[in-house]
């Protein structure tokens, strides 16, 4: 195998001049070293064959880069339009937004991918049920003032439940979403589903004809455990109006089915009935209709668009392109084009009028709009039908789904125009692949298009990463009656560019260097601190090589002042090293256990400082305080450690007297002056006597 370090970056004249000088010791005969000797000749077109292979052998191309990362199972993650929820409860009635509705936030754009409705509807009312009587939360639809409330009171029990009351429903079958923001002050571990958890679980129903109706819902707070959106859809029965409730209307409950909560759940804000939008700014939108007499278009890009009309005549991928004409007058492929005032336009296919028209088959008739950006360089180029040939695009960060090419062929019967996605294939397809980062089109089988013009169909922009914006932001759509506001109560989420190459590469180095099975200490800290869903502040392993065993202790991060290890907890954590353990390897996880530590002080201080004990005592409270500090479980609390450090504050002229002692000594042992706990002890603030006296010089 030729080596990258000796054939690269080598100069022809350099290998020449080795391989004369290494001539006389390879062969003694060999003599004659001038340019006329046949063996010189052979010499140098070998010599100048393996300057070019040193020159190229070290330049592979991103294809095969990505081929050998594929091969240890990483491949480039697609990018990813940011998804946003809006709420509507700023109208009062149900309004209708189109295809590509555009939503604007400064200089970003978010749509809709589809026609909805929203509006009409509002949370009016939030009421819960625990401890034996009824609470009123309403203020938690409040945007303004984001009052957290332990929703199930301070220790949820099953049968615990809230009502969500509202002026109106969705219909039956349909789907709305709800956003629950959460009063967060601890990090949980990111886990494969988000509506799984161990912790807790929710009944949800809606009141009918036929009371309580179960629906179904896909919950991805975790039964509130963290900030997220909740999507309902209404039982098939008709809601009905609830009145045992202070305020009356239509309702939807939440009832606990499973309650071990780690964390009681505190909720800062409740928002109702929002709507989806993406982050991207479609230039140009590719739209299919079937067959139709007329045709409606709502048109989300404005006056300026441009229009183009596309049927199909017979059944096949292929199209004819009609023109758009004002009347009747003339015979040929035409439809007539009416516009309405707030720039929509219907199209109208007349065959007996026209003597041409769409076919009854699928996907009959195509209208693409163009803004006039794209309008002004809509043509890609010519296919030549040479591999890997390139076009590029006059925009990067595309939306890969929203896009296509439209082929424009001259056959016998006039000419053809076919719609063509990345990677189709198939007989005689176009085949091709779409860089979206920098809006590269490579042609990989040209198929029967050889010779064919390329022009852009469809084309959307996103911003990736921009568009997971911050929640409370207000966007605004622009429609013909006027300007909306609207905002979003949840973070903009999975905004993403296409990953590049060197992206892919650092995900791969950081897998490789990232442990997956137990073998040492550390190695069980890290795992044991991922253990999915859990909220883990600290782990400390102690190997006992002798009895092949190994003493995993655990904090887990509940926010309660000495917190144990609940049953889940020990599950989970038991699950996690389970599969990842050697084989032959046993484990014990121990709870963590709490031993306090009295400290006496007799400190002589400086005579300008006037607050000189408290700032003594909270300095001690901070070095016993092993729960929230950076020590860790079995740690010494070494006496001249926390000498030094007394003597070191400003205050202090100098520390006459200290003395450290367990209040328990269960779990420490004295060593001198020093305090060694056990491997899954930590120490914690005990009786803390200060006594000062202020130095005169």
């Amino acid at each position: 195998m030729l080596r990258i370090e000796t054939n690269t970056g080598r100069t022809y004249e350099e290998r020449m001049g080795d391989a004369l000088a290494a001539l006389p010791l390879i062969s003694g005969e060999w003599t004659n070293y001038n340019p006329s000797d046949p063996g010189i000749t052979i010499l140098e077109n070998l010599i100048a064959f393996e300057t070019l292979q040193g020159t190229y052998i070290d330049d592979i191309g991103n294809r095969a880069r990505f081929a050998l990362l594929k091969m240890a199972g990483f491949t480039p993650k697609k990018g990813k339009c940011a998804r946003l929820l809006l709420s509507a409860d700023i109208l009062k009635e149900q309004t209708e937004f189109g295809n590509s509705e555009r939503f604007l936030i400064g200089d970003l754009v978010f749509e809709t991918r589809s026609a909805l409705s929203a509006g009409g509807r509002r949370l009016t009312g939030v009421f819960s049920s625990f401890g034996g009587s009824l609470h009123d939360l309403s203020f938690l639809t409040d945007r303004v003032y984001n009052t957290p409330a332990d929703i199930f009171g301070e220790r949820p029990k099953v049968g615990d439940c809230i009502y969500f009351i509202a002026d109106s429903l969705p219909g039956p079958g349909e789907d709305t979403f709800f956003y629950i923001a959460m009063d967060i002050r601890v990090n949980r571990n990111p886990v494969e589903d988000r509506a799984d958890n161990i912790f807790a679980a929710l009944s949800w129903e809606c009141y009918t004809e036929a009371g309580f109706q179960e629906m179904k819902v896909k919950d991805f707070t975790g039964a509130f455990l963290s900030s997220g959106e909740i999507k309902l859809r209404m039982p098939d029965a008709k809601a009905c109006i609830y009145d045992k409730l202070p305020m009356s209307g239509f309702c939807i409950r939440a009832t606990l089915t499973h309650a071990h909560y780690d964390i009681r759940p505190r909720v800062t804000l409740i928002a109702g009935f929002l709507f989806e939008v993406w982050q991207k700014d479609s230039r140009a939108l590719c739209l299919t209709f079937q067959k139709k007499e007329r045709v409606t278009v709502v048109n989300p890009l404005g006056e300026e668009a441009y229009i183009l009309c596309f049927c199909k005549e017979k059944k096949g991928p292929s199209y004819h392109r009609y023109e758009l004409q004002t009347t009747k007058q003339q015979r040929g492929r035409y439809c007539l084009y009416s516009k309405e005032e707030n720039g929509d336009f219907s199209l109208e296919f007349d065959p007996d009028s026209y003597g041409f028209g769409p076919a009854r088959v699928k996907d009959a008739i195509r209208v693409v709009l163009y803004s006039e950006e794209i309008m002004r360089q809509y043509r890609v180029g010519t296919v030549l039908g040479y591999d890997e040939q390139e076009f590029s695009l006059p925009l990067s960060h595309i939306v890969p789904d929203t896009f296509c090419l439209i082929a424009k062929r001259t056959t016998a019967e006039g000419e053809l125009f076919d719609f063509v996605r990345p990677g189709k294939y198939g007989d005689g397809a176009l085949t091709y692949r779409l860089s979206e980062i920098d809006g590269r089109v490579i042609i990989e089988d040209a198929g029967d298009f050889i010779g064919a013009e390329l022009f852009m169909g469809g084309i959307s922009v996103t911003e990736g990463p921009r568009g997971n914006i911050r929640p409370g932001g207000q966007l605004t759509c622009v429609r013909s009656d006027g300007r909306i506001s609207f905002y979003n109560p949840g973070p903009g989420t999975g905004g993403a560019f296409r990953e590049t190459l060197e992206e892919v590469r650092m995900r791969f180095r950081e897998d490789v260097y990232t442990p997956y099975t137990c073998v040492t200490a550390g190695d069980y800290e890290r795992i044991v601190s991922m253990a999915p869903g859990l909220c883990i502040r600290k782990v400390h392993a102690v190997m006992d090589p002798m009895q092949n065993l190994v003493h995993i202790s655990v904090l887990p991060q509940t926010g309660e002042e000495h917190p144990g290890l609940s049953e889940e907890y020990l599950k989970v954590i038991d699950e996690t090293i389970f599969k990842r353990r050697l084989i032959t390897t046993r484990y014990q996880i121990l709870p963590p256990v709490y031993t306090a530590v009295a400290a006496r002080a007799t400190v002589y201080v400086k005579r300008r400082y006037t607050d000189s004990k408290e700032l003594i005592r909270e300095t001690l409270k901070e070095l016993l305080n092993y729960p929230e500090s950076d020590r860790n479980f079995g740690e010494p609390l070494r006496f001249e450690d926390v000498f030094r450090i007394l003597e070191e504050l400003d205050c202090v002229e100098y520390v006459y007297e200290l003395s450290l002692a367990p209040q328990n000594k269960r779990f420490t042992k004295m060593k001198g002056a020093d305090i060694y706990p056990a491997e899954n002890c930590l120490l914690y603030p005990g009786d803390i006597d200060i006594e000062t006296i202020t130095y005169e010089r």
